[in-house]
């Protein structure tokens, strides 16, 4: 009775993937179109109320930005 002996299964667990916003990637992409669409408000020369947000939204897309570099790759 000496068959092969079975081998020892050393399967990792599955990794389960991060929620789309808890993603660095993804997330990255979106602060920069943020950021984008603050530099195009900005210098725009058609509607004022797109100017009046246009440093609110370069600078929240760019608060976004800081935070979300630091999330693991």
């Amino acid at each position: 009775m000496s068959g092969p002996m079975p081998e020892a299964t050393t399967a990792a667990p599955a990794r389960r993937r991060r929620p789309f916003f808890l993603r660095r990637g993804p997330m990255e992409a979106l602060a920069v179109a943020i950021i984008g669409a603050g530099f195009l408000m900005l210098f725009q020369p058609f509607l004022l109320v797109l100017y009046t947000y246009s440093f609110v939204t370069l600078l929240a897309g760019t608060v976004l930005f800081m935070i979300v570099s630091k999330f693991p790759e």
